[in-house]
């Protein structure tokens, strides 16, 4: 195989961007994008379970795992290790088990709730065969090893390292959980579980690693097993397992699909030679230990582990082990099956397993992040992708002037004093530390409290040290927990063994220790400081006193601590690992989470402008046992000052919006139901205000009175004192399409930052579809007609239009249009009457801003007929306040676009009155000619109003939905790229722009997406370099960019001829218009 891997950085941030993107669709769209049937976590004992139990809830709570997929954690029988292999199998036979006793559940493979589940025995020895293989064959799991002891990383241990805080993106979601490992695997996992495709199957992973790279890519072959591996250097590997590959397989320029030759297990460079194992660039395959078993492999597997029950029981009364990446993967090897005949049950294995194949699936730019040391963790965190590091998050910090904390160490979900001092490159996690408390540099705090009491304390951890509490069962307080950065407690003491960066003969000599004291002189295990009975359970500031003298840090001589620890009831850290008060711990995580939300809540109100997400936060804080509500009843009570604030300040919108959100969460649903009105109302105020000052005011005022002459005082709304003509005025305007920025012009985000579009307008098979036609008449009234329906409604009294509107009322946008423009209280509406015809030449809800745009032309044709100013920028602001007066909310871009001819780049900046600096781009003839030929313009045949997804969009922006503001401004800043890619004739470059746009768009809202526009899009791809559906999503009008000219016409040609378009029904049918710029 020839390696040609790229040897540039690896985009570690776009790779995860793009996986938790892709998890949160799953997620919220779980139709659109499949996600994981079951997802299945081994554990090392039953007490460990309960914890991942725990852990699993969380993530279903956050939106990590959804809510149709089955949880389950698996710990090994009675707590007896039987190894990864004898994990697996035991999991999956677990899983089938459990899937049998949900009985007619099963179809749907969702238990009705959220609850995480933990495997018990039970007394039959295996399920049946039929159909619950058949239909175990079909599902798609996700099984994660995580029941190790974390000897090198133990102050993961309580926790669990697969759950060990790990804040890349953190600072994307500041409101929000610090992520952890978990989380991030199930992002790539989630990009992974569509390489299965319809094929049922497993994905294994382990809980100490995280492959970066972007498995959404990935290719399987089909009835098998793949083992995906990484090129890596010679040193690595030899740590750690290899794959030889086949020289022989199918490759492109991400990845290298061949057969699997043979299996190396920490192989030397003699071994490497010897079995051909280095590649031709120097490298050699590391295992990265994630499989896929697939088809006819995985129901084999399934069938084993559905009879594995002898073979478990066999492997706990030998007290032998089954290794997944020695043993069980070997039987699919067939130059591993001699050495596996000579391993535990490997006869069997071979039996039941031999006759298939494994694949390697060599992914050339994966980013290997092994998490199997404390010092590995820290540099993953302080290395060259540290500013992917959310250092502050979640967290009670104090003034710099009160405190010395380093700018690149890590405090997260803690609670830090004035007089804290934190070193350079450390991490403090879920803690809280008192004044007087001094944290060396590349140190690890977790899951300490130190009581705030005003006695001179004084505690020094030096430099690369771990520091940890830890609950313990039947113990009344938290024993506390240390060792070096360093120290491998696996080491012995004859095999330089270290405590706190010490060999053991200086620890024993400088304190004074003896072997006998930490070790039983009986025991044949080797000493070592994992079995070292060295920590002391005492009071708390007696631990640690003695914890700074067993550091080193106290004068040896004191004699006062050596006697104390001698006498005191002492643990090793194996036994901690044993005796972990689980229950407590996770009571104890929740309640300190809760705290930290309500302070930070608590001072977003009392001292803030309320940006932060409260909602978010009154999640966290309803987790505090039996207290959340109350803590957001007092959170509520806060709020009563806050709509007498400056609304130039603080929005009345944004007001609101915070005390809707703490009524839901003091669950007063019905109460908040009554606000959200007011939510609503006051959005649509401030759009009104920043067009004119009490426009909107006197509008409401003068809809609700007959009289006529209030209209006369107006300085808005003053006529020209003359008598009707009798005239008639026509408006055509075009329809457009947007390129990027959408959802940037939208109120309230456009009233409180700038806002920029880059949209065309065009024709459709050569006409303006959109147009108006006003006709002044001798009877008195207005008579509405709309030519697309063949609708008509007469009002003999226009001053009996008033807001708002019914949302059945077909009528209301000309309503709405004749209220903004003053009309119905013109005193010359009385002695003349209008009649007024509207149509669309395309069904509304398309995505190509109809209604606006008619709002626009009809606005537009109004002023012209009573004379007034009917300039482009002031119909424009005009048709922004008709549309939050009808309710439907919606930005300036369409009317813009329908106003404005050709190709503009639109801004909108803040402020009464809101600016909008439209710019005509200078669109050359080339650059025309190569979007008439390469731009499809195509009608998916769906339509879907927008209001509703504006709705929660407008809402989550109200909530200061960290993820929504930076989707949106992206969007305006790809707006600005897009631009100079116009300019340059770069449709390429266009392109990449329309594909990151389409996917922001989903992140705002995964329902702008179907199953059907997915499909056509997958059609499209590779003759496309980019598209998007226009306007808000959800069907209508999609823009489909081709490569070139020749791509362009082959993907009209499927379009119009594919049959994999009929499965979804003539309802669907696509029609692709032929366009020109307007």
């Amino acid at each position: 195989m020839e390696s040609r891997r790229s040897r540039a950085k690896v985009d570690l941030a776009g790779i995860l961007r793009k996986s938790w993107y892709r998890l949160r669709l799953s997620v919220r769209h779980p139709s659109r994008v499949p996600t994981w049937d079951a997802i299945v976590l081994t554990a090392a004992s039953p007490e460990q379970a309960e914890l991942y139990e725990w852990q699993l809830k969380r993530a279903k709570r956050l939106g990590r795992i959804a809510s149709s997929t089955v949880t389950l954690v698996v710990p090994d029988p009675d707590g007896n290790r039987i190894g990864s292999g004898g994990a697996t199998l035991n999991a999956i036979h677990a899983l089938a088990r459990h899937l049998e006793a949900l009985g007619p559940q099963v179809d749907n493979v969702d238990t009705g709730n959220s609850e995480s589940l933990v495997a018990h025995e039970r007394s039959d020895s295996e399920v049946s065969f039929s159909p619950m293989l058949s239909f175990m064959a079909k599902r798609h799991i996700l099984l994660l090893h995580a029941g190790g002891d974390s000897k090198r990383v133990p102050w993961a241990n309580p926790m669990g390292k697969v759950f060990l805080p790990l804040p890349y993106l953190a600072a994307d979601d500041p409101d929000g959980p610090v992520p952890l490992l978990f989380d991030h695997i199930l992002a790539i996992s989630c990009c992974a579980r569509q390489a299965f495709k319809k094929e049922g199957g497993i994905f294994i992973m382990t809980g100490d690693v995280l492959p970066c790279f972007d498995a959404s890519t990935m290719v399987l072959p089909e009835d098998t097993s793949c083992i995906i591996t990484v090129p890596i250097t010679l040193d690595v590997a030899s740590n750690h397992g290899v794959i030889v590959a086949s020289k022989t397989g199918i490759q492109n320029k991400t990845c290298y699909v061949s057969l699997v030759e043979n299996l190396l297990q920490k192989p030397t460079m003699e071994v490497l030679v010897k079995n051909q194992a280095i590649l031709d660039d120097g490298r050699t395959l590391l295992d990265t230990g994630i499989i896929a078993v697939r088809g006819q492999a995985w129901g084999e597997l399934v069938r084993l582990a559905c009879s594995s029950k002898p073979m478990i029981a066999d492997l706990v009364k030998s007290k032998k082990e089954m290794s997944l990446y020695e043993d069980l993967v070997a039987a699919w090897v067939l130059a591993k099956h001699e050495w596996l005949r000579l391993r535990p049950l490997g006869e069997e294995l071979i039996n039941r397993l031999g006759k298939q194949k494994m694949y390697s699936y060599c992914a050339y730019d994966l980013l290997f992040l092994h998490f199997g040391t404390s010092c590995e963790v820290l540099d993953h965190l302080s290395g060259a992708d540290s500013g992917l590091v959310g250092r502050r998050h979640l967290c009670s910090v104090p003034a710099t002037t009160v405190s010395d904390i380093a700018a690149s160490a890590i405090v997260i979900s803690s609670k830090i004093a004035p007089g804290v001092s934190i070193g350079d490159d450390s991490i403090v996690y879920d803690s809280c530390i008192s004044g007087g408390i001094q944290i060396g540099s590349q140190s690890i705090v977790v899951g300490v409290n130190v009581p705030g009491v005003n006695n001179g304390l004084r505690f020094i951890l030096p430099d690369r040290h771990c520091l940890w509490e830890v609950p313990l069962v039947g113990c009344t307080g938290r024993v506390i927990v240390y060792c070096g950065l360093h120290d491998n407690p696996k080491d012995s003491v004859p095999r330089s063994g270290t405590f706190c960066g010490k060999p053991w003969d200086k620890v024993l000599h400088d304190l004074g220790i003896q072997e006998s004291d930490l070790w039983s002189t009986t025991g044949t295990h080797e000493k070592c400081l994992w079995n070292a009975k060295i920590f002391p359970i005492l009071s708390y500031f007696e631990m640690l006193s003695l914890a700074e003298w067993l550091m080193g840090l106290s004068d040896p001589k004191t004699k006062s601590l050596h006697p104390l620890w001698k006498s005191s009831q002492r643990v090793s850290l194996e036994e901690l690992h044993r005796s972990i008060d689980f229950p407590l711990m996770c009571i104890g995580s929740s309640n300190h989470q809760a705290d930290l939300a309500s302070g930070i809540a608590k001072a977003c109100i009392n001292y803030g402008l309320l940006g932060r997400n409260l909602s978010q936060l009154c999640e966290e804080i309803l987790q505090k046992d039996d207290s959340g509500v109350k803590i957001c009843t007092d959170l509520l009570d806060l709020c009563s000052n806050l709509q007498g604030q400056d609304s130039k300040i603080l929005p009345k919108s944004r007001a609101y919006q915070v005390q809707v959100d703490l009524l839901q969460a003091c669950r007063e649903e019905k109460m908040a139901c009554e606000l959200e009105h007011k939510v609503w109302a006051a959005v649509a105020d401030e759009t009104a205000s920043a067009v004119r000052y009490g426009f909107r005011e006197h509008v409401l005022e003068s809809s609700n009175s007959t009289s006529a002459s209030a209209y006369e005082s107006s300085a808005f709304y003053c006529c020209v004192d003359q008598s009707f003509q009798h005239h008639d005025v026509r408006i055509e305007l075009p329809v457009r399409v947007d390129f990027v920025g959408g959802w940037s012009d939208t109120p309230p985000w456009s009233l409180e930052r700038a806002g920029c579009v880059l949209n065309m307008s065009i024709k459709l098979d050569g006409c303006a579809p959109v147009g108006t036609s006003i006709t002044t008449t001798e009877q008195t009234g207005i008579e509405i007609n709309d030519d697309d329906t063949m609708n008509k409604v007469y009002i003999e009294d226009p001053t009996s239009i008033a807001a708002p509107f019914n949302s059945d009322d077909s009528f209301r946008l000309v309503k709405s249009a004749l209220l903004v423009t003053g009309v119905t209280h013109d005193k010359l509406i009385l002695s003349m009457g209008l009649q007024i015809h509207t149509w669309t030449g395309v069904p509304r809800g398309t995505g190509l801003g109809t209604s606006s745009i008619l709002a626009a032309a009809v606005v537009k044709g109004l002023l012209k007929i009573t004379n007034r100013d009917d300039s482009n920028e002031n119909v424009a602001r005009l048709v922004l306040v008709l549309e939050q007066l009808m309710g439907t909310g919606g930005g300036w871009q369409d009317q813009i676009g329908g106003l404005y001819p050709g190709i503009k780049f639109t801004e909108s900046f803040p402020g009464i009155p809101l600016k909008l600096q439209v710019i005509s781009l200078m669109a050359s003839p080339r650059l025309i000619s190569d979007l008439q030929q390469r731009l499809l313009v195509v009608f998916t045949g769906q339509v879907r109003p927008a209001r509703r997804v504006l709705e929660k969009v407008v809402t989550r922006y109200l909530r200061r939905d960290s993820l929504l503001i930076s989707s949106i401004k992206r969007l305006a800043e790809l707006a600005r790229m897009g631009r100079e890619a116009l300019m340059n004739c770069d449709l390429d470059e266009l392109g990449e722009i329309m594909l990151e746009a389409w996917r922001l768009h989903q992140e705002l809202d995964p329902y702008c997406s179907n199953t059907f526009v997915d499909r056509l899009f997958e059609l499209a791809d590779p003759f496309c370099c980019g598209y998007k559906l226009v306007g808000a999503g959800g069907g209508g009008f999609a823009l489909l960019l081709a490569k070139d000219g020749d791509s362009a016409q082959k993907l009209k040609n499927l379009l119009q001829k594919d049959p994999r378009l009929e499965e979804y029904g003539t309802e669907f049918e696509v029609k692709i218009y032929n366009w020109t710029l307007f």
